[in-house]
């Protein structure tokens, strides 16, 4: 079995180093780490759940991207929310992404360790050539 890392170094808030990378490869599969909604300056979105489902998932598909897969290789998904009331807005954005056919999904209220709305990670089947 062959590992491959992708994005190692990434940095947060006020570029903080991270410990861990954006997503790994292994057997087929890319597991791409939480994600949350932070420009490629480290700065979080403003303006609550709906901005910031948008960031996330636009953060999701650039990392997928650099490995040959789109939203509609995910096959898995985790979704923490601060608050359980952003549930029904968070939907409609995820929906607007994932459509009619969207991956298996898991979705918690959790506090989350830096201040934002939603965090999201996923698995992603690597499409063969």
């Amino acid at each position: 079995m062959s590992i491959q890392r992708i994005g190692a170094t990434t940095t947060g808030t006020g570029g903080q180093a991270l410990p861990f990378c954006q997503a790994t490869i292994a057997n087929g599969f890319v597991f791409v780490s939480g994600q949350v909604p932070m420009d490629e300056d480290g700065v979080m979105v403003d303006g609550g759940v709906v901005p910031q489902t948008h960031k996330v998932i636009e953060n999701l598909t650039a990392i997928l991207a650099k490995v040959g897969c789109t939203l509609e290789d995910v096959v898995k998904a985790n979704v923490w929310l601060d608050d359980a009331r952003d549930f029904h807005a968070f939907n409609r954005v995820y929906t607007s992404y994932f459509g009619n056919a969207p991956p298996a999904r898991a979705c918690v209220q959790s506090p989350m360790m830096i201040d934002c709305k939603v965090e999201i990670e996923c698995i992603a089947l690597i499409p063969q050539v």
